[in-house]
């Protein structure tokens, strides 16, 4: 595909505007939730929004896109207004009631649904393009409408950056300075609800909520800052919504939302392999190496309980003395060496001074506590 067609042609270049300005709303936002630990409230949300798109639907009798989202932000405050009271009012688990709305929200969603395909009126054809979401049918206003939304989270973020970061991670601490938990709480469910609701019509109900966490998902295992956190889910949703988009543009049938969230899948395996911080990769690695060196240490510590008695320690010993010690190989003898803790003369071995002091401080550490 022709790199000039992004620019050239309209449809391409709105959807690729568009899928890059939602990928990078989802992971600024995003990047909340998951450390909120409400990775399921993305899920819970886009499917409560359903039924709020049919009601919308019900009551104007047009397709209107911008009525439809009302109606779809209206009833996902709902469901996490509900959410939220049944965690504080009831004995049961945020997950508990998460997925109570969900399913509630879903099911009332779909019955709705069924009732308007029912309709004799031919407007209500479409509305399941909520379902999976249709990415084909973003026009320029949609995309002006995300980037709005997108600044002004933006602009919110900055302002109350603070308060944010406070009530993530102390939330009593939060309110012991006098913050009002309650409203910040609030905001940010809000701004969450709202970047979900503007996903609706690309990624649909069924998968926005991995477009929500998978960005801020691998941005988590790069960083152990917030900000730098939010910044890198920002850049890896865009470049999904852009990447998305131009593999499901290059092959006819594929459907651009699915094809953004594997693109996103990607992202999330990639760092989960090769972040060197808490990547499968690096950790593997770390651990093999600590082996290697607690094996050197065991089998210098054997050495140093040979030769600690004698008064010389380069006093060679044999080789053949290690044979039947679990952690001597070949491997470690040379490795010693290279440390300059052990010197090697044909087949007998002795202490350095430098192997002597490592030794005998290990030794030290070992002594069981008085």
């Amino acid at each position: 595909m022709d790199i000039t067609q992004y620019f050239t042609d309209y449809t391409l270049r709105t959807i690729t505007l568009g899928t890059a300005v939602l990928g990078a709303i989802c992971g600024m936002l995003g990047s909340f939730a998951v450390l909120r630990k409400e990775s399921l409230l993305g899920d819970a949300i886009s499917h409560a929004a359903l039924p709020g798109i049919a009601i919308a639907f019900l009551i104007t009798g047009a397709k209107d896109t911008n009525v439809l989202l009302l109606g779809a932000l209206v009833s996902g405050l709902i469901g996490t207004w509900w959410i939220r009271g049944i965690v504080s009012k009831t004995h049961l688990k945020t997950d508990t009631a998460l997925g109570l709305i969900l399913s509630l929200f879903f099911g009332f969603g779909m019955l709705l649904l069924t009732y308007i395909q029912k309709q004799p009126n031919a407007n209500q054809a479409g509305l399941d393009k909520y379902l999976f979401g249709q990415a084909a049918t973003l026009v320029e206003s949609d995309v002006i409408l995300m980037s709005i939304v997108t600044g002004v989270s933006l602009l919110v973020l900055l302002l109350f950056w603070k308060e944010f970061k406070l009530l993530l991670f102390d939330k009593d601490y939060a309110m012991t300075l006098g913050f009002n938990t309650k409203f910040i709480d609030g905001l940010i469910s809000f701004f969450i609800v709202l970047a979900i609701v503007i996903g609706l019509q690309t990624v649909g109900v069924v998968l926005m909520s991995a477009m929500l966490l998978a960005p801020a998902a691998a941005a988590r295992q790069w960083t152990n800052s917030l900000s730098v956190m939010v910044l890198l889910a920002a850049i890896f949703g865009m470049f999904s919504g852009v990447f998305g988009t131009a593999i499901s543009a290059s092959q006819t049938n594929l459907s651009t939302g699915p094809v953004i969230v594997l693109v996103a899948s990607v992202f999330v395996a990639v760092s989960f392999i090769f972040s060197p911080g808490r990547g499968i990769l690096f950790k593997q690695i770390r651990l093999i190496r600590n082996r290697r060196e607690l094996e050197l240490q065991k089998t210098l510590y054997f050495m140093y309980s040979i030769v600690k008695n004698h008064d010389d320690i380069s006093r060679p010993h044999a080789i053949r003395i290690l044979n039947n010690f679990q952690g001597f190989t070949k491997n470690t003898l040379s490795q010693l060496e290279q440390k300059n803790w052990i010197t090697i003369q044909g087949a007998n071995w002795s202490l350095t001074d430098d192997g002597f002091k490592k030794a005998s401080n290990l030794y030290t550490t070992n002594l069981p506590e008085s």
